[in-house]
């Protein structure tokens, strides 16, 4: 198999790995790797998007089944004249939760590893037309740029895969869907943006705001024949931010002065960074709420969660070290004093 890539290895994990600690470990490497916090560093900008393929896979527990199961042929030489198809069937890691229902694979279509890795991930090219369930038709659109907050036009392309019948009765009414997976800023903002179409078609599209998941947008008249054209939202994962609900939650970093003084404190938002005044005597993972910052829903707002991380500089400067050691001298307090061994 061409350019297998092991999924497992790019995030550190075992291919046991719960789907929960997969997440966590994804949020502490994007975090690590964002472009935006290596301005011009290529290799992690590279390394970004290998976490992110990852975890889009890994994540999906019917992707990670076929992803596992074709795993397995990498460095032997696959035949195609063998058996077409290969069942998947429902596999448990060791906390005992089911990856996938059974289905048919046929891993024979796949010349080397990209394509198959192509096909599971729901990405097309233009100009190029399959149809994996005969009858049916899908299709799906990729951001040709990347969004960042601000941003206020931006190209998308959609990759259409129509059946044979939809191809050559071109005069039958027919509604088809596309698969539009935006970042969360700007599924949060919404706003007009410009669609591209594999038949060449351009199209402005007032999208709402605050998109969630799963949400379908209907073009009129935008379909096969004058029939209507739905969007299918998917929001994409984001390295700091996660929606719980109508809440977002994040995890933020204060120093130990930060959490024994309290005092106000940056916190970013989808409104951009505000003023949060804090306690004293914060704990690592106590959680704060800004009220009203969260995601829309049903004309209101949810709330930010703001979950406390104390983080210790590795390498502090003498003079912060020297006063540390002051510290030590005159401290009392003792956290270990009620140990319950």
């Amino acid at each position: 198999m061409e350019n297998f890539r092991d999924y497992y290895e790019i995030l550190g994990v075992s291919p046991e790995a719960s789907g929960e600690e997969i997440k966590k470990v994804f949020r502490r490497l994007a975090r690590r790797y964002h472009p935006d916090l290596n301005p011009g560093d290529k290799a992690a900008e590279e390394k970004f998007k290998d976490i992110g393929e990852a975890y889009e896979i890994l994540s999906d527990p019917n992707k990670r089944s076929q992803y596992d199961q074709y795993s397995r042929f990498w460095k032997k030489k696959f035949n195609k004249k063998q058996s077409k198809s290969s069942t998947v069937r429902a596999s448990g890691n060791r906390n005992g939760t089911s990856r996938s229902s059974t289905q048919d694979v046929d891993f024979s279509q796949f010349g080397d590893f990209n394509s198959f890795v192509e096909q599971l991930l729901n990405r097309g090219t233009v100009g190029r037309t399959t149809s994996t369930v005969p009858g049916r038709s899908s299709t799906r659109v990729n951001p040709s740029t990347t969004i960042r907050p601000g941003t206020t036009r931006t190209a998308y392309t959609v990759n259409t895969r129509d059946s044979a019948e939809s191809r050559n009765q071109v005069q039958r009414r027919k509604d088809i869907e596309a698969r539009l997976t935006l970042p969360l800023e700007k599924a949060y903002e919404g706003g007009r943006e410009r669609i591209r179409l594999e038949d060449g078609r351009s199209l402005e599209v007032e999208l709402p705001a605050g998109m969630v998941t799963g949400q379908r947008i209907r073009l009129k008249g935008q379909g096969i024949a004058g029939g209507n054209l739905f969007l299918k939202i998917t929001v994409a994962p984001h390295p700091f931010f996660y929606i719980e609900g109508s809440d977002i939650f994040c995890q933020l970093p204060v120093t130990p002065a930060e959490a024994v003084l309290g005092g106000q404190i940056e916190v970013p938002t989808l409104d951009g960074r505000v003023k949060m005044t804090v306690p004293g005597g914060l704990r690592s993972g106590q959680r704060l709420r800004l009220a009203r910052k969260g995601y829309p829903d049903h004309g209101g707002r949810g709330d930010q969660l703001v979950e406390i991380q104390i983080i210790v500089s590795q390498n502090p400067a003498p003079e912060v070290r020297e006063l540390y050691e002051k510290l030590r001298k005159i401290e009392n307090f003792n956290p270990r004093k009620d140990l319950p061994v």
